[in-house]
This record gives structure tokens, sequence and C-alpha cells, in this order.
């Protein structure tokens, strides 16, 4: 339960940006302001957990309640108290097209059911549409599960003709309008930033320009939509889970579901399509490509004669005090529908180590200017280190002393000792140190924020290690991460330090290890502030985590990850519990990417691996094929659950590395690209109804083998028996 909240861009009282409150239990006090201060802030506190308390207190016995008003027909609902959040849509509670005009359905039939019957725990609605040339039988059958309704809708056409450019949907109306809509690994709450930079680049869904967000099921890394609103003066959350499914009798090869938003009537609907989709103002569109739509239409059914079509689905509405997380009620629902955290039928922890490093050793290169591991092969065309973001060329300094017990390899000192002295030459400017080396032109260049956090990140884990090691030379290494440290702490401290994204809260992690190491309370209070900064942004989620990453401006897990680790740093740092709260908030959304069902394929590159695609991630708004980053994260994950007592997220961060090893071939290599969905950044692009299943195998950038190597390093750090134990169980 969070004990710290506010709205828009206000500071709250316990997040004063320049503020030198709280204390670090570690090594040494940050200063109070005042006493005074301290005693208002801690009143704040007070009143506000007992109001929390009082909340939890009158709902905690409250759920999903199904309601069925009778007049002239039988109209269901759903409320939670007293409160209807989800009701039937004016025109009817089934909804049936038969035709298709303007690359969209038309001619729509509705019906409102006629009859009732209680089966054991089950409600049945019945209901009919009738046609010319037949009539659907309609029927709705709704059983509690826990927090939840379950709901299986049966259509049956009852004919001896076929009915063609069908189409069927399923409707949920919100008793009001709100925009704050979160689809994972498609939107979060309408995509604000991303939409700002790129009206094409990103779905969005407001009622003027986005009324119509649909996308097919297998573009969710969670099947589910949920929306947020006000409802008197409370916050809730209303969601629809779905269970995927490819759709019987479909005009198109590979048809399944589509499922999202509509705005209609001043209201927001959730719905469930047997196949349309839209964005950003287009019909039977997807996003196909990096910077646009692609047309996708023609997306009806053929009805043979007494078919049956049957969906299930689950709604859930539910109180929410934190304004902004609404969505996490709905991620823990989806989880356990889905229950994806079994990974013995995934590659072991020592397989991939080994073949990580077995591909790492590809990477090594060393000459007498020079040594570390490239981003590329060496060779003519790229001949280069790159610290940070894709290269990672600092990475192995600590994860390799970490995994030395494991991987019994001598080469090991060489490499951590030579590549680190080579990269702590980096020469340094006002804004920090260079990252990029090029061999042949013997030149250093490029700096951004995102690679040089992470860098700094590395250095700091490298000098941790090897001081418990004592195995190293690491003055230059250490003078490298001062002069970093410096440089970062005092430009974030100055009055006008205002990020762009949140790409800067890279900058935490390190800064609170160098904090530490050092002695050094300017680089906690940098890192504080950042903190703080952060946490006012987009706890909210009016402004969601975005620009986490060098190749999109947008919603992204990247910018929802260097939040999440720099307030798991944080809190680590002082023990203070709205670290704890905001880290909650960023885990979140950070792992609202993975994906927790398996999707099943078409005859394709993934299908000839039988690829199970739980535990990996979406790569953001923008960009969305599947890849491995995820790995990067899922020590913090397993860490989150341990502070939470959430079992569940320790088991899918063991999945999530395991599972995310079972494309590396037998050299050790990765490929980045996993089209899960009908989207693609490289091969044919031509033809949008075949991108589906593809695998893009040849840009094996060398983070695909660092952050893999990285992660198993601090699972070790965590507990070494989570990677050297196969049969390790630790809940």
């Amino acid at each position: 339960m969070f004990t710290h909240f506010w709205s828009d861009y206000q500071y709250p009282p316990a997040v004063l940006v320049n503020s030198h409150q709280s204390a670090t239990r570690n090594n040494f006090q940050l200063q109070s302001e005042s006493s005074v201060e301290n005693v208002k802030i801690g009143l704040a506190k007070f009143v506000f957990t007992l109001i929390v308390l009082l909340f939890v207190n009158q709902f905690c016995n409250a759920q999903t309640t199904l309601n069925i008003k009778k007049d002239a027909h039988y109209t269901p609902s759903f409320s939670f108290g007293n409160k209807i959040l989800l009701e039937t849509p004016k025109e009817g509670l089934w909804a049936i097209a038969t035709g298709w005009e303007n690359d969209w359905s038309t001619d729509w039939h509705y019906a409102q059911p006629d009859s009732m019957v209680k089966e054991g725990d089950w409600t049945i609605l019945f209901g009919k549409i009738k046609l010319p040339n037949g009539t659907w039988h309609l029927r709705d059958a709704y059983h509690k599960e826990g927090d939840k309704i379950k709901c299986i809708r049966r259509f049956e056409w009852h004919s001896n003709t076929e009915l063609d450019k069908v189409t069927l949907a399923i409707r949920w109306a919100l008793p009001t309008y709100t925009e704050k809509v979160f689809m994972p690994g498609i939107m979060h709450y309408g995509n604000p930033s991303g939409y700002k930079d790129c009206a094409t680049c990103v779905a969005t869904f407001n009622k003027d320009v986005a009324p119509d967000a649909l996308f097919e099921e297998h573009r969710f890394s969670m099947p589910f939509v949920s929306a947020e609103l006000m409802a008197g003066k409370k916050n809730y959350g209303v969601s629809i889970h779905s269970l995927p499914t490819q759709v019987p009798y479909a005009n198109i090869r590979d048809q399944w579901w589509s499922m999202g938003v509509s705005a209609r009537n001043n209201t927001t609907e959730l719905e469930l399509l047997s196949g349309p989709t839209a964005m950003n103002g287009k019909k039977s569109v997807v996003k196909a490509i990096w910077n646009e739509a692609l047309p996708y239409n023609n997306t009806w059914l053929n009805i043979k004669p007494n078919a049956i079509i049957e969906k299930t689905f689950y709604i859930e509405v539910h109180p929410s005090p934190q304004v902004g997380f609404a969505f996490k009620k709905a991620m823990d629902t989806n989880i356990d529908i889905f229950k994806p955290f079994n990974s013995e039928d995934m590659p072991s922890f020592k397989e991939i180590i080994d073949l990580k490093y077995q591909f790492a050793n590809t990477r090594w290169f060393q000459d007498s200017k020079s040594a570390g591991f490239g981003m590329y092969r060496f060779d003519a065309n790229n001949p280069a280190y790159v610290m940070g973001w894709c290269g990672q060329a600092a990475s192995l300094g600590f994860a390799l002393q970490e995994l030395k017990p494991i991987l019994k390899d001598k080469r090991i000192d060489n490499q951590v000792q030579r590549s680190l002295d080579f990269l702590a030459t980096s020469p340094f400017n006002k804004d920090g140190f260079m990252q990029n080396f090029v061999v042949a032109d013997n030149k250093w260049s490029n700096q951004d924020n995102v690679s040089q956090g992470q860098a700094m990140y590395n250095f700091a884990k490298a000098i941790e290690s090897a001081r418990k090691n004592k195995n190293y030379k690491i003055a230059n290494w250490e003078t490298f991460l001062k002069k970093a440290s410096d440089i970062q702490a005092k430009r974030i401290l100055a009055a006008d330090w205002r990020p762009i994204s949140t790409n800067e809260a890279f900058f935490i992690a390190p800064l609170t290890l160098a904090s530490k190491m050092f002695m050094n309370k300017q680089y906690a209070l940098a890192a504080r502030k950042a903190a703080d900064h952060y946490a006012m942004r987009h706890i909210s989620m009016k402004e969601p985590y975005w620009g986490g990453t060098l190749d999109a401006s947008c919603e992204d897990k990247e910018g929802a990850w260097a939040a999440f680790q720099g307030f798991m740093a944080m809190y680590e740092l002082t023990k203070e519990q709205k670290y704890l709260d905001y880290a909650t908030h960023a885990g979140y959304v950070t792992f609202s990417y993975m994906v927790d069902w398996d999707i099943t394929m078409p005859a394709s590159r993934l299908g000839d691996h039988y690829f199970k695609s739980r535990g990996w991630t979406v790569v953001s708004a923008q960009n969305q094929h599947l890849d491995a980053f995820g790995v990067f994260f899922t020590p913090e994950l397993y860490k989150l659950g341990k502070y939470l007592k959430d079992e569940r997220l320790q088991k899918m961060a063991l999945l999530m590395f395991r599972s995310c090893g079972q494309m590396i071939d037998p050299f050790g290599s990765h490929g980045e690209q996993i089209q899960q969905t009908n989207y693609a950044q490289a091969g044919d692009l031509t033809n949008v109804y075949n991108f589906r299943g593809g695998y893009v195998e040849q840009w094996t950038v060398f983070w695909l083998t660092a952050h893999f190597l990285n992660a198993a390093a601090r699972f070790n750090e965590i507990d070494p028996q989570i990677i050297q134990n196969p049969s390790f169980k630790n809940f």
C-alpha cells in the first residue's frame, strides 16, 4: 500500500527537491532542514496513513459484483460497493455487424437478454438477434472467481446458409469518459510523450483525434485493458481481461480477436472485436513498422451454417487510493489468471551463462593501445568499444569478477583489469565522459545520459566487487568514477536542472553507490534530488516514464527501468518507505512490458523453435517487437519481490532470465528482434500479414550478451543458490 501520493506536478511535503531531509543509515547522516519541518512531515504522514487504513478497512471485504437489473429485459452491470463502474451499452448487451464498408464493420444489430437462469454458481443470460436468413442465439454465462467475474460469451448461428462479413463485438461502458487507459506493452495512459514527439510512431487514445484504440490480442504483453477514473470523489480502476484466441471462420490468415477502447457517447468503452483494429484516427490499420501504421483490412468473419463461437473474458472493478496506479491490480489479476511462473522447460542458468561467456570472448579485442569487449565483432566495419546502451563495454568488469568461480577461466583477470583500465582513460568535458572509442581512428566520441549513467553503474559495481576480491588495481577506476560523479552530482544539484525525459534516472543508482564507497554527501543529495524529481513527475502517470533509450522517444521500459533501478537504490541507501513505494510503482510499469502468456506462433522462424513468449519483453510503445532486455532488471524484480514478500515477482524474475535464453544458438549468439505480432523493423516490410513469427538474428549488439552475464552476477550477489543450484526453490 502506498503511503505517499499527490496530484499532477505539485511537490508533496515529503518530496522536496532541494531537501536535505531524511537520513541514510549507511555510513553517514544527511542533515534535516529543521526539526519543526520534520515534525510537520511526520504528522502529515501519520494522517495520510490513517486515511489509507480507513480506506482499506472500508473496502477490504468488497469485490467486483455482478448486478442484473430486470425491467423489459435483463441488464447486467458491474459494481464495487454501491458504485456501478461498468455497464451494458445503451444499444444492447450483444452486438453483431453483418457488413463491411470504408474499411470498417457496418450494419450493426443489437440485442438485450430476454431470459435468465441460475445454474449452481453461474448466472446465465439468453437472447437472440433475428436476421432475414437466420438467427443468432446468444448467451452470456457469468461466474465469480475471487475479485473478478468470469464470462463466457457464446454466439450460435442458426441457419442453413453462410453469413459473410460478420464482426462480433463485446462492449462494456464506463459511467464516464476517461483517457487514463493502460494497455500493457502498447499504451500507458495515452502515451502522451511518444505521441507528442511523433503522432504516427505510437498509439494514443482521446475522443477528438484517436477515439478508437484497438489492437490484436497477440500485441499485448499482458492481455488486458485497464482504465482509471474518478467516480464521485474516489479513484477506481476497471479492467477487462481476455483469454487470447484466433477467431474461427476468419477472413484472413492468422486472424485474432482485437482488444482496446473506444470513445462513445461521452463514455469510454472497453471492447473486444473479432478482428478489426484501429489507432490514431485510422481504422483497419496496425502499428507495423518503426514510424507508422500499415493497412490491416478485411478482418471480418465468414460464418458457416450452425457455427458456434465462444469467447472467455474477465471483468474486474476496484478502488485505487493511489492516482496513477490503478493498473497494478489489473496486472496482479492477469498474472494470477495466466500463472507464468514455471521455468522448468527453459534453458538453465548454467547453460545460458556458459554460452554467453563463450560469445563474449568473440567480442574481445586487445592491442597496444586498447582492450575490451566490442559492440560488434572487431573488423574493418565495426571496430568500436561503446560504453552503456547497446555496447555495454564496461559491464563485464563487474560481471566476470562475480562469475569467475563459476566460469573458471584464467583469462578473466586480464579481461577485467585491461578493459576497465582502458575505459577509464576516456576524456571528460563539462557534460561528463566520452563513451565511444573507434580503434582505427584512435578517437573517443559521443555522449548521452543513458550510456553515461549505465557505465557509471558498471564502474561502481566493479569497484565494489574488486574491493572485496582484492585481485585488481582499482585506483584508476576510482578516479574515473569520482570525476564522473562530481560532474553529474554538480549538474543535478544545480537550480536549473530539468531533465527532458526519464533517462537521467540512470544516474541515481551509481551516485548512491559512489556516495557510500567514497563517503560523499553530495552524491547522495544529488541521487535524492533526482529520485524525488522523477517520483513527482511520474507517479501520477500524467507523464508516464519515457525516453530511456536512444532509438525512440516514447514511453518505454528502459525509461521505467531507469526509475525503478534508481528508486530501489535510494530505498537500499536510506531504508525510507517512500522509495520502496516509488520502486513498486516504477517496477510494475517496467515489468508490465513482460509477456505473461505464451503467444501461439504461425508457421515461421519462431514456430520452428516452438518459441514460448512468456518472460520476454515488448521493447516500447514505438518498437513493438519482443527482446531479451528484461533480463537486465530481473535481479531488481527479484529483490522487489523479497521486499514486498511477493513470491510471484521472484518466480517471474527467474522465468524471465531463463526464458530469454531460448533463442541462443550453439555459438552463444542471440538475435534482438522477436516478431510476436504484426510488427517488423527488418526484412521484407511490404506484407504486414507475413510479419508475425519473424526473427531478426543478425543484429547482435553486445548488450544481448552483457545483460545476461551482468544479471547472473547480480543474482549471485543476492543468493549464489539461484544460479548454482538447478533445483533452487527459495519461496
